[in-house]
């Protein structure tokens, strides 16, 4: 996990409250700056913002693609991800299972 550091310096836009946007639904840099105020206008914030959109499990380095591909193969519930790809499986952990639930909800 990335823990929680202010990742756009320009607004005080922090991980944590961009990884609630992300269990809201946003899944670009685009509406990530719309939900948090981040700004994009720094190539530092938006490198970064990449990066946390395209994960979904720190503690088992899943990625947003390794999610959205068992969803695709019929993975519709939380567990059933994590018995795939093992994100929010692990001991102390689960952290991400909103966002799991959120991609099963929207489909992306």
């Amino acid at each position: 996990m990335a823990g929680n550091r202010v990742i756009c310096t320009v607004n005080q836009v922090d991980y944590a409250t961009i990884r609630k946007a992300m269990c809201s639904g946003a899944r670009t840099r685009e509406e990530i700056a719309e939900m948090t105020n981040a700004c994009l206008t720094c190539e530092g914030c938006a490198k970064e913002l990449d990066g946390i959109l395209n994960s979904v499990c720190g503690c088992k380095s899943v990625s947003r693609a390794d999610v959205l591909e068992a969803i695709k193969n019929g993975a519709d519930t939380v567990e059933k991800v994590g018995a795939v790809t093992a994100a929010g499986t692990g001991q102390d952990c689960g952290r991400c299972q909103s966002l799991i639930a959120n991609m099963i909800e929207l489909g992306r």
